[in-house]
Formats: structure tokens, C-alpha cells, sequence
């Protein structure tokens, strides 16, 4: 008998086996055939496989899988270098409100200073509070910062001592700005006073995608909401152990590590009865676990909400996936007096952007540019895995529904950068 007739008998008589073997257990392998060639010349078909959990028809049919993460690639070109040592005029401008806009007005900043041809300075960082300010290096790589836009245009520490004596021309500025309010609203300004300071509002925080024709501001945008922002390194380093323990946990149990957006000072200010009816977009503990369950989550999976420390409104989220953490279970002791401490909100958030940004799988519960700045550094990184619950809990929808439509429509501004 021919040894490839052999070979080939083997194989079928262990497929079956294995067959039988997994609907013993409730899953089955993913099964790929692949053909390759023996030494002779002859191709042979080989049966590969892949575990794959299949979930029980009690569940949904598509869990989130860490798989299925897509390719994507920059569909931008860096912005053309100038010689920016011929810049006219200065920017100054604060990050305010948390680090989700923090993002939004770093990139409006370098926008405006691109079109003007003009030197920007480094920012300063305002609490919510009056009097609460901080260095940009008190968070951010201010090196990383002043090296991403090097030739994009000029950056510089502080003003020099003639501007600063002066007083400058105060522009506010609706974020997302666009050419054309910076040729009609700013640049007539700029030729008066050539020394600007930017109050960058925020009428709107969508990032949904829209249509702009001047490419080279479109991949400064691209550069600066995607390459500038970075965190300290001590800061970076402790955002990357967090995600290193909650990547450890969900592999003891061969599960996933998601991360869900839910505060409980959140969900108190939004959430509030509007009129006798709760707002829309809004969801308890107990709303989040159902939805956790019906798209098919399981009880050990890992589960990191933004949440600082455990609160008691969270206890049915905890009832319904045990392995559920917050910082202060997950942040090494001698970090947590540093991070959790009364006014280091902000810097919280950032450790919350950043881990949100890299899980497995992303929930936001509010609507919010948190969940739209989280959602744009996902889209960048291809973990396209992000869903929201719906308005209607208990909707019959399919888990397909629940895609972000940042994803599902492709609407989101990252979606100019990447693609």
C-alpha cells in the first residue's frame, strides 16, 4: 500500500476521533485544512487546529473574541517639513478638564500653529478648581512632545520675556476647528496682535468623521491627536504594570481582560431623573452585568472598571463576574497614595485612558470624549473590539448591534489616519 494512502487513513480516523472528543466537551476546535507538498512532489492535506471556545446556545453566538482584532495601517503621510525657525508670533493655551481633552486641544493647538506658521508654547495643565495648576511635565514626556513635532512647527518652552510682557489677543476656539474658522476668525486677529492665547471650548464632543480638503492639516491633526501625547515614563510605566496584572489574571483563567468606563460620581451627576425619566445612555451596575451577559461575557472573565475604589453600588456587577477590579485593587501599594490621592483625578484618567485603550475589550456607559478619544486610539491600534449598550436594555438586538458605530460605520475622525 502506498505510504501517502496510510498517512492519509491516519488522518481521517484522528479527525473523527477528535470530532467525537470535543462534542464530549462542549466546544469545538476551529479546523483548517492546509495543504502542503512531500518530499516526492505529492500534496497532502494537513488538518490544523486552533482552540476556539464556541459558546453555549444559552449565550450569544459571537462573544467577543481577543482575536479578532483587524489590521490597519497609517493612510496619512506625515506632514511636510518647514523650516520652522522662520515662525512669526506665539500660541499659548491651558489643558483643562481631564486628560480625554486634553487630547482634543493639544491637536487644535498645533492645527492652528500650522496654518499661522507660528511657535506654540508648551501648556500648562489647570485643575477644576481655581488656582490648581501644574507643569506639562508633572504628566506628560514634554521630550517626546517637542520631538514628535519637530519640523511640524515650532514648539517652545515659555514666551520670551518681551511677549510675555505683553498682553495677548484671547481667541476662543470650538474644538475640532476647522480651516475655515481659522481663516475667518483667527487669522484676521493674528495679523494685529501676533501673540494669541487660546481658549479652546467644547459646543460638541463628537469625533465623528467629516470632510477636509486641506490634506496637510489633516495629517498634522493625525500626528498630533495620535504621535504628540504621551505619558511620563514613571506614569507609562505604571499604566503598563496594571494591564500586565490584568493580562496575568485572565490568562490563569484563559479569559479576556475588558474594560469598562463606569464611575459611580459619573453615573450619579449623569444619570440624574430628567422630568421624572432617567436619562438616555445611562446605566447602573445591574444594567452593565446584564449586558455583560447577554453579549457573552463569562464569570471568569477579567473585568477592570475606572472606578478608584470599590463602591457599594457596584456590588451586582461584582455578584455576576467575581474577577471585577477597580485601581485600588489592581495599583502596587506604594503607587497607591500617589494615584489615588484627593486631586490626582487627572492623573487617574490618564492611567484609565491608557488601559482602556489597550484591553482585549472596551465598554463605555456614558457617552462622553472619553469613550470618543479611547475609541480613536482603539481604532489606531486595530483593537476595533468596543461596545455600547443599547439605549433599550433587554432589546432583542444581535450582539452585532452593539459594535460601537465608531466601528460599525467606520464614522470616527481616526478613520481619516487609519485604515
Amino acid at each position: 500500500m502506498d505510504l501517502r494512502q496510510v498517512f492519509a487513513g491516519f488522518l481521517t480516523v484522528s479527525m473523527f476521533l477528535m470530532l467525537g472528543n470535543m462534542i464530549k466537551k462542549d466546544h469545538f476546535d476551529a479546523i483548517q485544512v492546509m495543504t502542503i507538498t512531500d518530499s516526492s512532489g505529492s500534496q497532502l492535506d494537513v488538518i490544523k487546529v486552533e482552540k476556539q471556545t464556541i459558546t453555549k446556545v444559552s449565550k450569544v453566538s459571537t462573544t467577543p473574541s481577543k482575536e479578532t482584532n483587524q489590521e490597519i495601517r497609517p493612510c496619512w503621510t506625515p506632514p511636510f517639513s518647514k523650516d520652522v525657525k522662520q515662525s512669526k508670533g506665539f500660541i499659548t493655551f491651558s489643558l483643562t478638564s481631564g486628560p480625554e481633552y486634553h487630547i482634543s486641544q493639544v491637536t487644535d493647538a498645533v492645527v492652528i500653529a500650522r496654518y499661522l506658521s507660528t511657535a506654540l508654547v508648551i501648556p500648562d495643565i489647570r485643575g477644576n478648581k481655581l488656582g490648581q495648576k501644574r507643569n506639562f511635565q508633572d504628566i506628560y514626556d514634554v521630550e517626546k512632545f517637542v520631538r514628535s513635532l519637530d519640523g511640524v512647527i515650532k514648539v517652545v518652552r515659555e514666551l520670551p520675556a518681551d511677549v510675555a510682557a505683553g498682553k495677548p489677543a484671547v481667541v476662543r476656539v470650538p474644538n475640532r476647528v476647522s480651516e475655515d474658522f481659522i481663516i475667518k476668525s483667527i487669522e484676521p486677529i493674528f495679523r494685529r496682535n501676533s501673540y494669541l492665547r487660546l481658549a479652546i471650548t467644547f459646543p460638541s464632543i463628537s469625533l465623528k468623521l467629516r470632510e477636509q480638503r486641506n490634506k496637510d492639516l489633516v495629517s498634522t491633526a493625525c500626528l498630533a491627536m495620535f504621535g504628540s501625547l504621551e505619558l511620563k515614563s514613571e506614569f507609562g510605566e505604571a499604566a503598563e504594570w496594571m494591564v500586565g496584572r490584568l493580562k496575568a489574571l485572565a490568562r490563569k483563567s484563559d479569559s479576556q481582560f475588558i474594560a469598562i468606563d463606569l464611575r459611580v460620581d459619573d453615573l450619579e451627576k449623569n444619570c440624574k431623573l430628567r422630568g421624572g425619566t432617567r436619562a438616555k445612555h445611562c446605566y447602573n451596575a445591574q444594567e452593565i452585568a446584564d449586558f455583560l451577559k447577554k453579549v457573552g461575557i463569562g464569570e471568569d472573565d477579567t473585568i477592570y472598571l475606572t472606578q478608584a475604589r470599590w463602591h457599594e453600588s457596584l456590588n451586582p456587577l461584582k455578584e455576576a463576574f467575581p474577577k471585577t477590579y477597580t485601581k485600588d485593587d489592581i495599583l502596587p501599594a506604594e503607587k497607591k497614595g500617589e494615584f489615588l490621592k484627593s486631586g490626582n483625578a487627572q492623573l487617574e484618567r490618564a492611567l484609565d485612558i491608557h488601559i482602556c485603550s489597550v484591553s482585549d475589550v472596551f465598554v463605555p456607559t456614558i457617552s462622553s470624549l472619553f469613550y470618543g478619544n479611547v475609541a480613536g486610539k482603539r481604532i489606531a491600534s486595530g483593537r476595533t473590539q468596543i461596545l455600547v449598550p443599547p439605549q433599550v436594555l433587554g432589546s432583542s438586538s444581535a450582539p452585532s448591534d452593539f459594535i460601537s458605530p465608531h466601528v460599525s460605520k467606520k464614522n470616527h475622525v481616526a478613520y481619516s489616519c487609519y485604515c
